[in-house]
């Protein structure tokens, strides 16, 4: 009985450490992308990503490119961007989020195309990655049912540095 439940722990024990260890954020370099940022395959959490960064996002094994920029930003070009990604294979999804007054039927948005299948797993990216990692800490919460504290470490990882977008993200897990 005893050995049962010796093997039992240390069993949950290597769960939780595998657990955590596929959480792990890292950054990489992919020319074209600013601030790639990556959680193992689940994700990546990106700023501003050129056309020709595409067939390098696909081959990283991404599906879909969730873009959060708003079309007058500059350097932004959709059609051309949605181009590329057909080209490449890769769903492309265009979820314009305004940084300075963020919407939450945006978020309602972003939670439906991150969850669809097709779309996994996704590369999001917006001007810096601020964006995309703030929607990354809501889904987390509101999708994966993390604890705030565990989501907020990993999206400022990610790039959440914000403070505006912070206080976003923490209201809107909240409601």
């Amino acid at each position: 009985m005893r050995r049962h439940f010796v093997l039992t722990a240390i069993a949950a024990i290597v769960l939780a450490a595998a657990t955590v260890a596929a959480q792990q954020v890292t950054t990489e370099e992919v020319a074209g992308v600013r601030n790639f940022k990556r959680v193992e395959t689940t994700v990546a959490c990106a700023g501003a990503t050129d056309v020709e960064a595409m067939p390098a996002i696909k081959k990283l094994g991404f599906a879909a490119i969730i873009n959060l920029r708003q079309a007058s930003e500059a350097g932004v070009d959709i059609p051309k961007a949605q181009e590329a990604a057909k080209a490449a294979g890769l769903n492309y999804v265009h979820i314009p989020f305004n940084a300075s007054a963020p919407d939450a039927t945006v978020v309602e948005r972003f939670l439906e195309a991150v969850k669809q299948p097709g779309n996994q797993p996704a590369f999001i990216h917006c001007g810096s990655g601020n964006r995309a990692a703030a929607l990354w800490f809501i889904k987390r919460v509101r999708v994966d049912g993390w604890d705030t504290d565990r989501a907020m470490k990993e999206a400022e990882t990610l790039g959440l540095t914000s403070a505006a977008l912070k206080t976003f993200a923490t209201d809107y897990v909240k409601k």
